[in-house]
């Protein structure tokens, strides 16, 4: 199959990939980009491990082509703790104990961080609803629960207070 040259921005950074135009944005993410926090679950969309944002929008990398993503800006799971420390999501993911084996954790965390900018007070429905499209074989989703749900807190006190 012919390749095809492209420019993926992720993260900030400019990625110039040269590959099939049938090779997925997760297989670019991690081969291409050498950046592997973007974990391949199921392959079929269903597990949500692989979710990035694409122009800020929740994305499952493994259904996405890597020529789709060409114009776009991608986030990846790397850009989310700045300056070496952890969002509030992630804080609260680790305090709360929402996490055990951690691969299905960044596209959680993905998928949150998009959910909570465009919903910071979200009820506990909300969340369990969004929640549904991530898969976790490790933990019983309450703990992940409660740590969106003090993340959306401590965030929503940090934007009253400005």
């Amino acid at each position: 199959m012919e390749k095809k040259a492209i420019c993926l921005n992720v993260n900030g950074t400019r990625f110039d990939v040269t590959c099939e135009s049938r090779k997925l944005l997760s297989d670019a993410i991690r081969e291409d980009c050498r950046l592997t926090g973007t974990h391949v679950g199921c392959e079929h969309g269903v597990c949500g491990a692989c979710t990035v944002l694409l122009d800020g929008r929740p994305t499952r990398s493994c259904l996405t082509y890597a020529v789709q993503a060409e114009g776009t800006q991608i986030t990846t799971i790397e850009a989310v703790a700045k300056d070496n420390r952890l969002s509030p999501l992630q804080q609260a993911l680790h305090e709360c104990h929402g996490l055990q084996c951690g691969f299905c954790t960044p596209g959680i965390v993905m998928t949150f961080e998009a959910h909570l900018r465009d919903n910071p007070w979200p009820t506990e429905e909300q969340v369990r609803d969004v929640l549904s499209g991530n898969m976790c074989r490790c933990t019983g989703y309450q703990n992940i629960v409660r740590a969106i749900l003090l993340a959306a807190e401590r965030m929503g006190e940090d934007i009253s207070h400005v």
